[in-house]
């Protein structure tokens, strides 16, 4: 579906300043019968309303094509992403006074990480995710779970079955969702009259700062800024009191969300809105300025790779999430030029990567055929993962880290 209107605040005046291509959905992974089957691609194009001044994708896909089948993303993959959402979950209890009368709700739970956490720290808990396989998953975990959409009438349903939530959380789920003003309707439903709904999302400033554009894909509708917020929120009642930043995922933000008036408006709010207008991340100039380093920065990662590859170096990839779909598909990185993906995740490996049809094996393949150089696509966890591989690099093996400038490790 082409984009009309904004998605936060109905404006018209939207113009488009990234064409990242058509690219197949980022989690839409391939089997090996299905390699001989048409692919579907989509436009992956980045508009600014110029009415609120928040990027969103200018296309949308059908969100039972992006997540109800076979959906392969699980939260709990990292140490650091597990580590990172049980701190999340015991910084609200303690800050909002939180005990067993209270009742947290995960919008796009996955298998329940954060919900764990909640439950750990005393809490009365329900995740709220539209995958079977996952959902399945997170029941199998002893995590009470819904596998539906977010919408008014559930929320209505979750009302009579369980109360009023005392926080709703939406963990890089809040910009995957179309319809907004239905996500909002629903919000009121479900939350107290003291509820907080708190948000978490990368921040499309460190986005823009940090070249990260491998992290715009279809499921990835808005890219967050905090300044536009309040033309959504306000027109049900709601506003923003309060933000952190996050390290989390290459720089995340931490939206805080409650009725009008219910907390006091904090000063980080201010500041940081300041610092996203200082970095001019709402004007057209600056978002082309992007685009053309989006550009020549797909240019100096092919000639990197095709050099070494021209040396006689054999290369793969490390990790496949989603932002490293839009890396291979955008800058044309296939069989060609990586000889396979290594992966954790067992949902992945066996599988295809959407596009480039490259084949993943389990990270265990690494040390086994011992490349040159890898890839690692799953920048953002960097750290973790390089010291997992400790036996690849032990040997001589290399890692390329692409973002924000490709260079080797």
């Amino acid at each position: 579906m082409i984009l009309k209107t904004c998605r936060i605040c109905h404006g018209s005046s939207l113009q488009p300043y990234l064409n990242l291509g058509f690219t197949p959905p980022a989690d839409s992974f391939i089997r090996e019968q299905g390699l001989q089957q048409p692919e579907t691609h989509y436009p992956l194009e980045v508009y600014l309303c110029n009415d609120c001044g928040m990027s969103q994708l200018g296309y949308t896909v059908p969100p039972d094509i992006l997540y109800q089948h076979d959906y392969p993303y699980e939260s709990s993959t990292t140490r650091a992403g597990r580590t990172h959402f049980f701190n999340f979950a015991a910084s609200v209890v303690e800050r909002f006074n939180f005990d067993s009368k209270n009742l947290a709700i995960d919008i796009g739970s996955n298998v329940g990480v954060l919900l764990d956490g909640f439950k750990t720290k005393g809490c009365r808990i329900l995740g709220i995710e539209p995958s079977a396989n996952i959902s399945a998953t997170a029941i199998g975990r002893g995590i009470e779970t819904i596998n539906d959409f977010i919408s008014p009438k559930l929320a209505s349903h979750v009302l009579q079955s369980h109360g009023k939530a005392s926080v709703v959380t939406a963990t890089n789920v809040f910009a995957h969702i179309d319809d907004l003003d239905d996500f909002m309707k629903a919000m009121d439903i479900l939350l107290d009259d003291q509820g907080v709904l708190i948000i978490e999302a990368p921040h499309f400033l460190k986005l823009v700062k940090n070249l990260e554009y491998d992290t715009i894909y279809h499921e990835h509708l808005l890219y967050i800024s905090v300044r536009p917020l309040n033309r959504l929120f306000n027109r049900f009642g709601f506003e923003v009191f309060d933000v952190e930043e996050i390290g989390i995922h290459g720089g995340s933000i931490r939206i805080y969300v409650t009725r009008i008036g219910v907390h006091s408006i904090t000063k980080a709010l201010s500041d940081l809105i300041a610092t996203e207008e200082a970095n001019h991340i709402f004007d057209y100039d600056r978002l082309s300025q992007f685009s053309e380093e989006v550009a020549s920065h797909r240019t100096k990662l092919i000639a990197l790779l095709s050099s070494l590859k021209a040396e006689g170096a054999s290369l793969v990839g490390v990790s496949a999430p989603a932002k490293g779909m839009t890396l291979l598909n955008y800058c044309n990185i296939g069989p060609e030029l990586l000889d396979f993906v290594t992966e954790k995740s067992q949902l992945k490996i066996g599988l295809y990567t959407p596009g480039k049809h490259i084949p993943i094996l389990a990270d265990s393949a690494l040390t086994d055929e011992q490349p040159d150089y890898a890839l690692l696509l799953a920048w953002n966890f960097a750290d973790e993962i390089i010291a997992n591989l400790k036996e690849y690099r032990d040997k001589g093996g290399k890692f390329i880290i692409p973002v924000p400038k490709p260079h080797i490790v």
